[in-house]
């Protein structure tokens, strides 16, 4: 029997939250409804003022919680060194930002922060007191586009491997072991205006094996398929098909005691009750063998590749993946 658990990303539900069609406590009262263990909530999204929440919400949070007897397994936090127009936040700043943000999801009974892709790897070490003195991991993103090879991720498991800790990790992001490239996305993009012939190159690098990222993000774009860029909506279909990598489950090995968590990162559910563009039969039969023993959770981004006048339907497709997922493990 699997030790792998189940869990669901609230960003799954963005569009029915944003348009009011689902509460908080709607989204959690559908997970309760259709059997799921655990909820991944983004605060900044869906807690007024994060990370400095009222304590009248977070006695709210944790009543819905009771009444639905669902697990908080993880909050998605977003150190933005952006904020301001002119100039970046120092690290005093983003160091600060990130102990609020811990301070946080002890409060919201949360044991696991993911840390976006890009956070300073600077303020890790700084906030690692504080983190074993909450109970709460610090993990990073490892999302496609700048998946396990990428510079700046290294940064930061370079650091992972020195300090050594349990309060210091991995989120895995399923979308780095796409093996077609999503169609949905591609009807998106045809729909703009997207050169057929330009879709038919990516899709057959895809099927060849090939991990598009490698030829997406270079300054200088293979001649055959530079040959084929007619419009700005060609070259962006094909920056945004570099999202999309293609990697060995292996390389994961070296990593496994340092993931936390994984996003189980899914753009369309088919009919049949399979993920389009990812294995996950084959990604939990590994998972299976290594002994991981950590979450799952489902995470929906198919929505952004609505085709105008369709209905975003977020909740049909969590149920399906999870049914997915119940299955495999």
């Amino acid at each position: 029997m699997s030790n792998i658990k189940r869990c669901v990303s609230l960003y799954s539900y963005q569009d029915e939250y944003a348009r009011g069609k689902m509460t908080l406590e709607d989204c959690l009262k559908e997970l309760a409804a259709i059997g799921v263990e655990g909820v991944e909530i983004i605060s900044d999204q869906m807690l007024w003022g994060a990370p400095d929440v009222s304590d009248e919400d977070i006695a709210n949070w944790n009543r819905i919680l009771r009444e639905t007897g669902i697990k908080p397994i993880c909050n998605d936090i977003y150190i933005n060194t952006v904020l301001y127009r002119n100039r970046r936040l120092t690290r005093k700043e983003n160091l600060d930002l990130l102990k609020k943000e811990l301070r946080l999801a002890h409060k919201l009974g949360i044991h696991l922060v993911r840390l976006v892709s890009l956070t300073p790897t600077d303020i890790i070490e700084d906030a690692l007191p504080l983190a074993e003195e909450l109970d709460v991991v610090m993990a990073l993103e490892v999302h496609g586009g700048m998946a396990l090879g990428n510079g700046e991720t290294k940064k930061f498991t370079d650091l992972m491997f020195k300090l050594n800790s349990p309060y210091v990790g991995l989120v895995i992001d399923t979308g780095i072991f796409c093996r077609k490239h999503p169609r949905v996305s591609t009807s998106f993009f045809l729909n703009q205006g997207l050169n057929p012939e330009v879709a038919a190159y990516i899709d057959n690098e895809f099927a060849k094996g090939k991990d598009v990222e490698a030829i997406s993000h270079q300054r200088v774009l293979p001649e055959p398929l530079e040959s084929l860029i007619r419009s700005h909506t060609d070259r962006e279909y094909v920056l945004f098909a570099g999202g999309y990598e293609n990697h060995d489950f292996s390389v994961l090995d070296e990593y496994l005691p340092f993931i936390k968590h994984f996003h189980g990162k899914f753009f369309e559910m088919t009919e049949e009750g399979t993920e389009y563009s990812i294995p996950y039969k084959e990604l939990i039969d590994y998972l299976k063998a290594k002994g991981y023993d950590g979450y799952i959770a489902s995470e929906y981004e198919g929505g952004r590749f609505a085709l105008p006048g369709t209905e975003i339907d977020a909740v049909t497709q969590v149920r399906r993946h999870q049914d997915m997922l119940r299955s495999y493990i």
